[in-house]
């Protein structure tokens, strides 16, 4: 089986595609479960149960622990995983790998994770059964969490490679990879910009903060409060975000958005220091420019290369609509269900869509604005009357080439000239022909005069017959 790397191992390659990001996340989790014990100077019961949790919690399994549900799980290790399976899979696959090998590696990335998963589900049970507080989670709803996430990562390994050779056999548009690289601008934008927002948060809540922390007094504790916030970045970002595109954003009943804010009961994590305190000041009504500037980030990529309108149009919708996808299903993976504290997450029913509404208007009218509108009307080719078919050109006729005498070889001389008359002793005689007049000459030529007559005939005598007048 060959179409990785030139040189490489193909089971291996397979191997590691299958086990190597979950292997690494098991080694991570099980080094940070077991310093966590020997720190509390704690026996290892429930070790194994406690590492099998959290590796489907990367996954975003929900977890239940004495009845409570922990459903509102970190995004950046689930993100982590995504990127470490597309990494593995694209370097397993080559440009020109056939369909066959491409589906093996896909089946490897997805196998190999659904084991783990399944060993997982296992030990958990076996271990619940000495830590009563500890509950198996659903197997469905755990193999379903493993493979959309794995999925998702052999699909961007795999489209990273062979996106260009997708594209160039099947009858998709070619603008397509500039929308998909228009969609990564816009929400690395909106990204960015609602992480300077939060920063600036943090910063003007700096003593609500130092109160979170104030929670416990050891250093190692501050240190897993903030381990923990830096796991939930991402999750208060897309909570940003959907303040920035005009959704809102809710723990239990507290709600935030650009427009109002409920206070409410937050838990006690110091990166959600940065959420606004009631009453709201006009500043955060300023959120709404960062998605306007991401939607002009948009609009910048799709017109990178001018298209007619229709076209252009289809690319910036395009990418607007994967956004609205990609950030609704970040915003599904970060929320749920936190305990006493009710559900936590943004606004499902207006996130999208005001992403899509946002990246498609402020989009199409930069596109519009910078020129990446072509001459071209609506797109679509002036119907022209076809041309008639070209005559071919004659060809002429090969003139007739003469091969040179071989040494020694003469001309016999009827291959020179026609003889006109034949006489006698087998002479030949050649009359030329006369050259016809020329046409700068006024005066052809005549006949050459005859002999000249007698001077003595011209005349007159006596004795010729002619009398004399009297």
């Amino acid at each position: 089986m060959a179409g990785g790397r030139p040189g490489s191992n193909p089971t291996r390659d397979l191997v590691r595609v299958a086990f190597g990001p979950s292997v690494v996340a098991l080694t991570v989790i099980a080094a940070v479960t077991l310093l966590q014990l020997l720190i509390a100077n704690s026996d290892m019961t429930g070790a194994s149960g406690a590492i099998a949790s959290m590796w489907l919690g990367v996954h975003q399994v929900p977890i239940s622990i004495d009845g409570r549900e922990l459903g509102v799980l970190p995004l950046l290790p689930v993100l982590l995983m995504v990127a470490g399976t597309a990494r593995t899979t694209a370097q397993a696959t080559s440009a020109d790998a056939s369909w066959f090998v491409v589906r093996w590696i896909v089946a490897s990335a997805l196998g190999g994770p659904l084991l783990i998963a399944a060993v997982s589900l296992a030990v958990i049970h076996d271990a619940a059964s000495v830590i009563t507080e500890l509950q198996t989670p659903h197997a469905l709803n755990a193999f379903a969490h493993v493979f959309v996430v794995h999925a998702i990562g052999a699909v961007i390994g795999v489209g990273w490679r062979m996106g260009r050779r997708v594209l160039a056999e099947t009858s998709l548009p070619d603008w397509l990879a500039d929308s998909l690289r228009a969609a990564v601008t816009g929400m690395l934008a909106l990204f960015g910009l609602a992480g300077v927002v939060t920063l600036a948060s943090l910063v003007l809540h700096w003593g609500t903060m130092h109160e979170l922390y104030a929670i416990t007094d050891s250093l190692f504790g501050q240190l897993s409060l903030t381990l923990l916030a830096v796991l939930y970045v991402p999750n208060v970002l897309v909570g940003a975000a959907a303040m920035a595109v005009g959704s809102s954003a809710h723990i239990g009943p507290a709600l935030f958005s650009a427009f109002t804010v409920l206070g409410g009961d937050i838990p006690a994590l110091p990166i959600l220091a940065a959420a606004p305190t009631p009453p709201l000041g006009p500043v955060w009504v300023a959120l709404l420019i960062i998605g306007a500037a991401s939607g002009v980030a948009v609009g910048q990529q799709c017109a990178r290369r001018a298209l007619p309108l229709l076209p252009a149009l289809a690319k910036v919708l395009t990418a607007a609509f994967m956004s609205a996808v990609v950030m609704a299903l970040l915003g599904f993976a970060g929320g749920g269900r936190l305990g006493n504290f009710g559900d936590v997450g943004v606004d499902q029913v207006t996130f999208g869509p005001a992403v899509f509404c946002w990246f498609a208007a402020i989009g199409a009218l930069t596109v519009v604005m910078i020129g990446g509108v072509s001459r071209g009307a609506v797109g679509v080719r002036p119907m022209l009357p076809p041309a008639p078919p070209r005559q071919p050109e004659p060809v002429p006729a090969p003139a007739e080439v003469v091969d040179p005498p071989e040494p020694g070889q003469l001309f016999e001389p009827d291959e020179l000239f026609e003889p006109d008359e034949v006489t006698g002793g087998g002479e030949l005689s050649w009359t030329p022909e006369p050259e016809p007049p020329r046409a700068s000459d006024p005066h052809p030529p005549t006949q050459p005069p005859g002999p000249l007559e007698d001077p003595e005939d011209l005349m007159f005598t006596d004795d010729d017959g002619f009398e004399r007048p009297s």
